[in-house]
Formats: C-alpha cells, sequence, structure tokens
C-alpha cells in the first residue's frame, strides 16, 4: 500500500508527461526570448516597473482615539474691545472779585486854597488825582458836589475818564459869587452804582 501511495503521489520523473515542460526551463526560454526580441527602452522600462513592484508599501497608521476626553475652550470678549463713552470734564470758574475804585488827591494845579477874585470873576480850577483802584473810570462815573456853594455849576460833572493806575486831571470852570466873601466848594467821585468814593476835591476862594 504504501508503494502505490508513493507511486500516486511523488510519480517518477521519468514518467511525466512529455508535453509538459519544467519550470525552470520555462523560465530560461523566456528570459532567452525575452533578451533577444525585447529593446533596450522595453527592457529600462520593464526593470522599472519589476522595482516598483518589489518596493515596500506604505503602511496606513491606525487611527487611535484619544484617552482623554477633549478639552471645551470658550473664548470671551475681553474689556478693552468695548468702546467706553468719555465723561466730560467740567471746568468752574474761578470767580473774579470785584474792581476796588479809589482816588487819590495828588495836587492843586490851579487856584490854591484862600486865592482872591473879583466878584462875578471866572475861576478855572484843575485838581491832578490818581485813579489809585484796579476799577477803570468810564462814563458812568461821576463828580459831584457834596458841600459849600456850587458857584455857577452844575452839582454834578463828568469824572475824567480814566485807566486804572494811572493819573487824571479834574477840570471845573466855577463863577465866583457876586457877594465878598470866603466860599468854599467840596466834591466827590462816585461809580455807576452811585457809591462815593476816594478824596473829596474842593476849592476855596475870597472874593473881594
Amino acid at each position: 500500500m504504501i508503494g502505490d501511495m508513493k507511486t500516486r503521489f511523488f510519480p517518477d520523473p521519468s514518467t511525466r508527461s512529455p508535453f509538459v515542460p519544467r519550470a525552470r526551463d520555462l523560465l530560461s526560454k523566456s528570459c532567452e526570448t525575452a533578451g533577444r526580441r525585447l529593446k533596450p527602452a522595453t527592457i529600462l522600462l520593464t526593470l522599472i516597473f519589476l522595482l516598483s513592484a518589489c518596493a515596500p508599501t506604505s503602511t496606513a497608521t491606525p487611527f487611535v482615539p484619544p484617552t482623554q476626553p477633549a478639552q471645551i475652550v470658550i473664548i470671551t470678549a475681553t474689556a478693552s474691545g468695548a468702546v467706553s463713552t468719555p465723561i466730560p470734564t467740567i471746568f468752574i470758574p474761578t470767580p473774579i472779585p470785584p474792581c476796588t475804585d479809589v482816588l487819590t488827591f495828588v495836587n492843586d494845579l490851579t487856584i490854591p486854597d484862600g486865592t482872591i477874585v473879583t466878584p462875578s470873576q471866572s475861576v478855572d480850577k484843575q485838581w491832578l488825582v490818581t485813579n489809585s483802584g484796579t476799577c477803570n473810570w468810564t462814563a458812568g462815573y461821576r463828580l459831584k458836589l457834596v458841600s459849600g456853594s456850587d458857584m455857577g455849576v452844575s452839582s454834578e460833572q463828568a469824572l475824567y475818564p480814566a485807566r486804572a493806575g494811572t493819573q487824571a486831571v479834574l477840570q471845573i470852570i466855577f463863577t465866583a459869587p457876586n457877594d465878598v466873601g470866603s466860599y468854599r466848594s467840596a466834591w466827590q467821585a462816585f461809580n455807576p452804582d452811585g457809591q462815593a468814593f476816594g478824596d473829596t476835591i474842593y476849592i476855596q476862594i475870597v472874593v473881594q
């Protein structure tokens, strides 16, 4: 039985069919035929194809799921992106104190005290004064009779305009009384509010 199995599964090489060539002979004949028939360009292409076929193929890296849950990042707007409304600055002006009115007598420029005049004589009296205050004397400032005789003039005169810190000459042209005797006329400055200020100026004459 064993002999039959050898004969069945391992036949004698001498008993092979003459129509089945050996694999080695077939490969040798194929290479010889290809060497005779293939051109150099065809041989080169064949080699490239064989080399590419023999090259190792890349294996894709398998996906490995993460072991920890993904973190969620929440982006919030910062305060720098907000538009701020500017706060207006309120400037409180410093109150300016009111100016002061001061008249300072300096000198009699004409008609010294006790000057002798004749009745009805024209008397040109001039005083040199200084505006010693901080207010400018404008059109609203007046010179008013405060005592004595008016000697023929209005009891209210315009005060000569003068800026603060400057000197001014005040002038009134009087008329001596007809009656003989000693006469005195006193005057004082008033501001637009009707308030008297400064030194009192006067004229004193003797009519003969």
